[in-house]
């Protein structure tokens, strides 16, 4: 079976309650906006376009630069490729997806680092950690 990429953002945010990442739920799995990347198309542009897809975010800022990372095979053979983020924004809308007619998404929710690993599966939890050590060092735009 021929291996299939994704790529999102792994999306975070400052606030009066420190450093929030944004999860998106589709039915009980809680992910970061991504997609499929299309034939011929950029993973990092495929990344931007699905967080504006699916979480309505355009001012995306990748202050740690575009270093990724990618998880393991998953679901029919399908590896999912992250980047990191920074938004200003705090609202999200869940845009509808011409296909469905619908969002993918059922709801969204900017959480911390331990309830981020807790309503994650084991191959995000490893994206949230790289995360988390790529935020503690200094931002190379800085």
């Amino acid at each position: 079976m021929q291996q299939r990429l994704s790529a999102g953002v792994i999306v975070v945010r400052e606030g009066r309650d420190g450093t929030r990442f944004l999860l998106l739920r589709a039915y009980r799995n809680w992910d970061f906006p991504k997609g499929l990347v299309e034939p011929g198309e950029d993973p990092l542009a495929a990344a931007v376009r699905e967080a504006h897809e699916e979480a309505d975010l355009a001012d995306l800022k990748f202050e740690w630069g575009t270093e990724f990372v990618e998880t393991e095979p998953y679901a029919h053979n399908k590896i999912a490729r992250y980047y990191l983020a920074r938004t200003r924004a705090d609202r999200v809308t869940l845009k509808a997806n011409p296909a469905l007619g619908r969002p993918e998404h059922h709801e969204y929710r900017w959480v911390e680092l331990e309830e981020a690993l807790a309503l994650t599966v084991p191959r995000l939890q490893r994206v949230i950690a790289w995360a988390a050590r790529k935020m503690l060092r200094p931002s190379p735009l800085a």
